[in-house]
């Protein structure tokens, strides 16, 4: 996968919240962004970013306990809060303590007025209500970010169909002053994306050299056997779903289409010989392996000659991380942890862009385009 382009450098500025691994972060550098300071509280991901982006100010500790350096100037405020309260892979709870962190960014956005504020997080948003005001979230949010002066637009993306080859769908807000967006256009959807250019050439060559790739076959499961039995040696390695397997959703996937969404819990790896997929009963006895033991659905188990699971860069690849995005941390669960949570930086990029394109109009230095072509001159 080659490197992802990087856009004529603007005068623009952001500020990065809850940074995690960078992928929002990246995504606007890509667009032209110059970056001022991050803030991010988990040591491994400050290492992350630290270590791939030397020149850039990264503030390590409690965002409530965040003051950033300067006070005015900002372009654009960045802010991918935690979603664990609110997705669907997580508790759901309306009173998880992190769902509350936005006010943080509300909190900053008072004393910086940025231009812009860029938020993300999850669908849930839309549906979760607030425990004390019993709005939807989305619509908290929005209030409490009008209350200081702005104007909010939101909208949700299915991201594979912006250049992602994931099907994880997306919540984001756009805060602005006044009509300093007016002219803003979120992305328009395009052709879905599929996984072949970001991951076939790694799972039918184990000898390509990478950071945070070391693939071996070999995985051992209660759910899915390795039978070692002799196969086609031309015969290409495909990408199967080694957990959350009571779903119906396909346990062998193609390379045309993309992948359901890539998160911080779900293994995928890859398979060959003989591979098929069939359903069992679930163990009661063993909840490692059952996530919800009260279910009835049956599991589905992989049984091929050859299994492993998708290293780091696999998954790195499916959220859009160029190859030269090194991540660091103490173990595997860490790098998931970083790359699952992450904003895909191709995602992130097409955002930017969009808010960078309708600054420049703004400020006299581009033509406003309608969808149609016609174009009329701002100033």
């Amino acid at each position: 996968m080659n490197q992802l382009k990087k856009e004529t450098k603007s005068n623009y500025t952001f500020l990065g919240l809850f940074t995690g691994a960078g992928g929002l972060d990246l995504g606007f550098e890509l667009a032209g962004f110059e970056h001022t300071e991050s803030n991010e509280i988990l040591d491994y991901a400050v290492n992350t970013l630290k270590s791939n982006r030397p020149n850039w100010d990264i503030i390590h500790g409690d965002v409530r306990e965040y003051t950033p350096s300067f006070k005015s100037g900002l372009d654009v405020l960045l802010a991918g809060f935690p979603c664990q309260g609110f997705s669907l892979g997580g508790n759901r709870d309306e009173n998880d303590e992190r769902n509350t962190l936005y006010r943080e960014v509300v909190r900053i956005a008072s004393i910086m007025q940025p231009r812009v504020i860029v938020m993300e997080n999850v669908l849930n948003l839309r549906t979760m209500t607030h425990p004390e005001t019993g709005k939807p979230f989305a619509q908290q949010i929005s209030d409490e970010l009008t209350s200081i002066g702005y104007t909010t637009e939101f909208d949700f993306f299915r991201v594979s169909e912006h250049g992602v080859p994931q099907t994880r769908r997306r919540f984001v807000f756009i805060a602005y002053k006044a009509d300093t967006l007016k002219h803003f256009k979120f992305p328009r959807a395009e052709k879905e994306t599929g996984i072949r250019k970001f991951i076939y050439e790694l799972g039918q060559n184990l000898n390509i050299e990478l950071p945070n790739h070391n693939p071996e076959w070999g995985f051992k499961s209660y759910a899915h056997t390795e039978t070692g039995l002799p196969y086609d040696e031309s015969e290409i390695v495909i990408p199967v779903r080694l957990s959350r397997t009571a779903s119906e959703g396909k346990p062998i996937r193609d390379f045309d289409s993309p992948f359901p969404a890539i998160d911080t819990a779900t293994v995928w790896g890859w398979a060959i010989g003989n591979v098929v997929a069939e359903r069992i009963d679930k163990d009661r006895d063993n909840a490692m392996y059952v996530r919800n033991p009260e279910s009835t659905a049956k599991l589905w188990r992989i049984k091929a000659s050859k299994i492993r699971p998708f290293t780091a860069r696999e998954y790195a690849r499916l959220q859009t991380f160029p190859d030269d995005w090194i991540f660091y941390g103490n173990n595997k669960r860490e790098l998931q942890l970083q790359i699952g949570n992450a904003v895909p930086v191709i995602f992130a990029k097409k955002i930017a862009l969009k808010v960078r394109e309708a600054l420049e109009v703004l400020d006299g230095h581009k033509e406003f385009e309608f969808e149609h072509g016609e174009q009329i001159k701002m100033f």
